[in-house]
């Protein structure tokens, strides 16, 4: 079967924009290689979000959450509830290889993350809202795929009584650590920076800052991790060679967009901020008949978008696709 779109991504953004165009009476297949809103699974189980659950909510249904500020599993739920409500098909943990100009639209190249499977799907427009969170920025040395190591952070109580060391000091690193602290947990921080990153929210960082300060939480800056060993890190620390013992390892040292695939798509990307060529109107690429929506949008700078105005992409998206088809 032939679809008018195929959306790549079931995050917030890619649901928004397959919602959209559904609603121009399109037909829309939404390709993830993980679950429905897959990303936020991913977060921290406990987590509750900065944001309000109005400012969460995707084509006009109502977020109605326990509290203001919903939890990681409420938005889960939210978000699967809405996908069902409008009926919207999905092939999950398919991974889209390739994407090729046919003569009638793209064809896409698919591969099922668990069988290996190949298969094929073809369509008159693509939506790529992949976001950045799969893509983790990698400390790229020996032992980072020990089983000990992690780029993404669950939760503290698996960890209670353990010497955990946390590489990074940005959002993520900061509240992973003192989630850690505050459930028993010994932490370490190893951060490359002179100091905790800008970025960090200032309640955050004033009470990391106050651990710090305290000696509660150890913290190393100017380091740099040089090898990973079965319970034990070893760091260029101010240039002097270190090892610091431990059982688990959290390398949150932020994460990217897949901006080779797109590349390999034809999209054009500033070399500089990783943020892919596009219509900011439309959110079409320089690939006519491509559009990019979400955080994908931002390229490197992952504190531009967010749920709350990344949803809105999918509105402009609609809009096009809309005059395009009754053109």
């Amino acid at each position: 079967m032939k679809y008018d779109v195929i959306v790549i991504g079931a995050g917030p953004a890619g649901l928004s924009a397959a919602i959209e165009a559904k609603k121009k009476n399109l037909s829309v297949l939404v390709i993830d290689k993980g679950s429905i809103v897959n990303s936020i699974r991913n977060f921290p189980i406990n987590m509750i979000f900065f944001s309000t659950a109005e400012l969460l909510e995707i084509a006009g249904i109502p977020f109605a959450a326990s509290t203001p500020h919903p939890t990681r599993a409420e938005a889960v739920n939210y978000y699967s509830r809405v996908a069902k409500f409008f009926g919207i098909q999905f092939r999950f943990y398919w991974k889209v290889i390739s994407v090729h100009r046919s003569e009638r639209g793209f064809n896409l190249e698919i591969k099922n993350e668990i069988s290996s499977q190949l298969d094929f799907a073809s369509t008159d427009k693509v939506i790529i809202a992949t976001g950045f969170y799969d893509n983790p920025n990698l400390l790229n040395v020996s032992g980072e795929i020990l089983p000990s190591v992690s780029h993404y952070y669950k939760e503290a109580e698996i960890h209670f009584k353990q010497n955990v060391i946390v590489v990074g000091g940005n959002n993520s690193a900061v509240e992973a650590a003192l989630d850690l602290y505050r459930h028993g947990v010994q932490v370490t921080i190893l951060h490359r920076g002179e100091r905790f990153g800008k970025g960090v929210k200032y309640w955050i960082l004033t009470d990391i800052e106050n651990r710090v300060k305290n000696k509660e939480i150890v913290t190393y800056f100017n380091t740099r991790v040089l090898e990973i060993k079965p319970n034990v890190v070893i760091a260029d620390v101010c240039g002097e060679e270190r090892e610091f013992e431990c059982d688990f390892v959290y390398a949150l040292t932020g994460y990217h967009p897949a901006v080779n695939f797109l590349k390999e798509i034809g999209i054009e990307i500033d070399e500089e901020t990783g943020a892919p060529k596009h219509n900011p109107n439309t959110f079409e690429s320089n690939v006519k008949g491509i559009y990019v929506a979400g955080s994908v949008v931002a390229g490197y700078d992952c504190n531009k978008i967010f749920i709350e105005n990344g949803r809105e992409h999918g509105k402009a998206i609609g809009e096009s696709l809309s005059k395009k088809t009754s053109t």
